[in-house]
């Protein structure tokens, strides 16, 4: 970008604020003109510092840096998942988003400058290496994250494969004190869906939601009708701990393919009339056979939607903790050779008008997880929506709860000391017993 077109970018803005003005200032009330003479005010500012970088900074600046920073630093003030993408992040969340990538397998966001994880990817070198949900990576191959954005922190993340990597971590409530994992990149093929026979009972693992996964749900279901023998399932566990969720679509059809009719979400958006209703078609994949969700603090955005459609609409019982509380959609806006935009257009509603948003799900059976001795001391605390800086809150028809906090998100590699995992086989098999399971589906979805 030379001094021309970034000159003109900037007047361009001013511009805009000044014709806004003129053409408002007939007819609008005299707090919306006090607000447009405000941005128009703001806009000045920028040109004016602008200007004032490109004349007097010790060395000549590159101006088109300049740009995407503000840009970055106007949509980070929005909230933790609006955000600015090059062209080359553009194309990297295009890859991750088939379920195929280069890097550790690692879900971060960012807080106070510092990269948060937010899940480790199930069978990844970030997973097998031991990272926990809530881990704090300050360093990645000696350079502080501090002061990097989380585009550039992932991009540097991520590289060839076969290639080492060295992240230093601090880990809350441990000893204080960070500590270095060294890793190798991997090409990241996430396979979303996995499924196994647990006796007669069917376990069903959805790890992300990619381009994949409603066919590889479909795939894995009619394994297990195979393998155990259409009739003599018992039941179904879908199990969403720890998947941070992915895109829209899928969580639609996975939820549609627990259910006959109803509406499964909806978006709502800032005007009354930015509302956009996904409904159920018929057809059941599990022919009304129990389901139970398993849920933690790790479960966010997709993996709620589901989880919230199952629970509102009596065809699953929820049973975990209460879920990390995404409830925010964010659309990708391409801007051509430029990248795109990563911006948060919407709040999505469950069947009975909840917002999940700040709050999570809460399980319909509360089922907690101990961890092991050796990481007591390292607990991580409660993670959730609600404890990230400058999160949207939680408003809507049925919103009235206080945010919460989310909660642990650690699951025992072995299935033997999985006790959330462990119930759930036992509630299906009849071995236990509890008033939220099975659900009633005739009750219909509360209001």
């Amino acid at each position: 970008m030379n001094s021309r077109t970034a000159l003109l970018l900037a007047g361009a803005l001013i511009g805009w604020g000044a014709v806004a003005l003129s053409q408002a200032h007939l007819t609008a009330t005299a707090p919306a003109q006090a607000a447009l003479g405000d941005s128009y005010r703001v806009l000045n500012l920028f040109g004016d510092v602008f200007n004032r970088v490109r004349s007097d900074y010790v060395e000549n600046p590159d101006e088109s840096l300049l740009i995407e920073g503000a840009i970055k630093g106007m949509l980070g003030a929005l909230d933790p998942h609006s955000s600015y993408m090059n062209a080359k992040d553009f194309k990297g969340i295009q890859a991750e988003m088939t379920g195929k990538f280069g890097g550790l397998g690692i879900e971060v966001t960012m807080e106070d400058g510092i990269i948060k994880v937010v899940s480790p990817i199930d069978d990844t070198p970030a997973s097998r290496a031991g990272l926990l949900a809530n881990d704090l990576i300050i360093k990645i191959d000696g350079d502080e994250v501090q002061g990097m954005t989380l585009s550039e922190a992932v991009d540097k993340m991520r590289g060839a494969v076969r290639t080492p990597i060295t992240l230093t971590v601090f880990r809350k409530g441990g000893n204080d004190k960070p500590f270095d994992v060294k890793l190798v990149r991997e090409q990241i093929v996430v396979q979303s869906v996995k499924s196994r026979a647990e006796g007669q009972v069917g376990y069903l693992r959805i790890s992300q939601f990619s381009e994949q996964t409603s066919d590889g749900l479909r795939a894995a279901i009619e394994k297990i009708k195979a393998d155990i023998g259409k009739d003599k399932v018992q039941g179904y566990i879908i199990d969403l701990r720890n998947d941070p969720g992915g895109l829209l679509d899928q969580a639609v059809d996975v939820s549609d393919d627990f259910l006959d009719s109803g509406e499964i979400v909806s978006i709502r958006g800032r005007r009354p009339g930015d509302v956009q209703s996904y409904k159920a078609s018929p057809g059941d994949l599990t022919e009304g056979k129990p389901i139970i969700v398993l849920v933690n603090g790790g479960a966010a955005s997709a993996s709620e939607i589901v989880a919230g459609a199952l629970q509102d609409h009596h065809r699953a019982t929820v049973l975990g903790t209460r879920t990390f509380g995404k409830g925010s959609v964010q659309k990708i806006i391409p801007l051509g050779a430029n990248g795109a935009l990563r911006l948060t257009t919407a709040r999505y509603y469950t069947p009975s008008g909840r917002s999940i948003q700040a709050k999570g799900i809460e399980p319909d059976v509360v089922v907690t997880i101990e961890l092991p001795p050796e990481l007591v001391q390292a607990s991580p605390p409660k993670i959730g929506e609600a404890s990230l800086k400058g999160h949207l809150p939680s408003v809507g028809a049925k919103t009235t709860d206080k945010e919460e906090s989310g909660s642990l998100a650690y699951v025992p590699p072995d299935p033997k000391n999985d006790k959330q995992l462990n119930y759930a086989l036992d509630l299906i098999r009849g071995l236990q017993v509890n008033a939220a399971f099975p659900p009633d589906p005739s009750k219909g979805v509360p209001n």
